[in-house]
């Protein structure tokens, strides 16, 4: 009984999709020569997707799904050949169905990657009615003498940050503690802003793949951190060699309403906030002091960028 829905799910799904394969091999055969790396990723939007349900907005979680994996790739130079998803239900609603996919094309076209395709199961009575789930796959490729590894890093190299428009994908347990907590609910204003709360926190991830790569290619870029969970705290350190970490400049950039008001309504102590959360920063680039001052003054352009801070001798991150 369940041919009619899926078959219809799928023609909608091939016609979203119909730039894929072929395309893909074409361009694989052409662009990648013996000189480069296959880089992989995979994520999900873990705990947003209970806020989904809640707030009924579907059309960006898509998006949410293919930033996870594409700004996890981008940080090593790669850029995104192909993306594939999954997406588990117990009963296949296709109207659903197809808001959720449109979303994923979005996040394709922003990243200027095919969508392949993906797998889409139903399991009766494993997921709430009404409920799904999500988990995407991301393949890029580079050069193998332009990876991006941070191994050249220095003490004086220069921390820019690339602004997030929220919460990301990310901390989304804690947030749905907070919001129960709070005596909220997702139609109230978010205090200190114009939108309401499910609207702030549902904020589609940034995807910074054409910003990265644009930068990438004018020079001077040495290490990419993409901050998701872990913060600043956990995630910069990974980038630096032995020896080297990071001092932060905590007013370098004005930290978006939605974390202050976690942060106010969950009693959640700076140093939590910053392991757990963006706090308004979603990409970090560490570049050399003259790739710094050109990035900066670009900064009034397409894209807004800041100077948040500095590679010093020591491990670790502080904040000053």
């Amino acid at each position: 009984m369940f041919i009619e829905p899926i078959y219809i799910f799928f023609s909608i799904y091939k016609n979203l999709v119909s730039f894929g394969f072929y395309w893909f091999v074409n361009k694989l055969l052409v662009e990648w020569t013996g000189d480069s790396y296959l880089v992989a990723g995979t994520d999900g939007v873990g705990t947003k997707l209970k806020l989904a349900f809640e707030t009924g907005i579907h059309e960006t979680i898509g998006i949410d799904l293919v930033a996870m994996s594409v700004n996890d790739i981008v940080t090593s130079g790669a850029k995104p050949l192909f993306f594939l998803d999954y997406f588990a239900t117990s009963h296949l609603d296709v109207d659903l169905a197809e808001k959720v996919i449109k979303g994923i094309v979005d996040g394709c076209q922003q990243s200027d990657c095919t969508l392949l395709g993906g797998e889409t199961a139903e399991m009766p009575d494993f997921y709430a009615e009404g409920e799904y789930d999500l988990s995407g796959f991301a393949v890029g490729i580079v050069k193998k003498d332009s990876v991006i590894d941070g191994k050249n890093i220095v003490a004086g190299d220069v921390l820019i940050g690339l602004p997030s428009s929220g919460v990301h994908s990310n901390g989304f347990s804690l947030v749905r503690r907070v919001l129960a907590r709070s005596g909220l609910s997702l139609e109230n204003q978010l205090p200190g802003a114009a939108v309401t709360l499910g609207e702030a926190l549902m904020a589609p991830t940034v995807i910074y793949v054409k910003q990265v790569l644009d930068l990438i290619s004018k020079g001077g870029v040495k290490g990419i951190a993409h901050i998701t969970g872990g913060g600043f705290t956990d995630n910069i350190p990974r980038v630096f060699p032995k020896g080297l970490g990071a001092v932060i400049y905590k007013d370098s950039w004005e930290v978006p309403a939605v974390f202050k008001w976690i942060q106010q309504a969950g009693k959640i102590e700076d140093a939590e906030m910053r392991r757990t959360f963006n706090m308004g920063i979603g990409m970090v680039l560490i570049v050399s002091q003259e790739a710094s001052r050109r990035i900066l003054e670009d900064g009034n352009g397409a894209y807004k960028t800041h100077r948040i801070g500095e590679a010093v001798t020591g491990e670790g991150v502080s904040y000053h």
